[in-house]
């Protein structure tokens, strides 16, 4: 018997997924239409939460298309990066010392992040 808490992906994964349909869709997708472009055995029950999810979030636009929605992702989220950045900043945003934390990620960073990090910081006249 298989654990159902093996069963499941890593956190973030669907909604990676779901946007990359998303982004490579010519217009806005119902969650339907999103299901069938991800070619997984995923209940279209799972889709709409993900997008009703992503829409919370500021990620994704919606709009009315007969009885439910279809999605688009949100104009300041043009691509997986631009996702990362904004989930970077919701987690800065959760916690109340930033300063805190900023120090802290930067500890962690590699010796090559950390050049990047700085050449883009003096890049931008910071």
């Amino acid at each position: 018997m298989t654990d159902a808490k093996d069963e499941r992906r890593p956190a973030g994964e669907l909604e990676a997924s779901v946007m990359a349909v998303l982004w490579a869709a010519d217009a806005p997708r119902t969650p339907g239409q999103v299901q069938q472009s991800l070619g997984v055995d995923l209940a279209r029950t799972t889709v709409t939460t993900i997008l009703t999810r992503l829409h919370d979030k500021g990620v994704v636009d919606r709009r009315r298309q007969g009885r439910g929605y279809a999605y688009a992702p949100a104009r300041d989220v043009p691509d997986a990066h631009g996702l990362t950045a904004r989930r970077m900043h919701s987690e800065l945003d959760r916690d109340g010392d930033r300063e805190t934390v900023l120090a802290r990620f930067v500890a962690q960073l590699s010796p090559d992040d950390e050049r990047v990090l700085r050449d883009l910081l003096e890049a931008d006249g910071r």
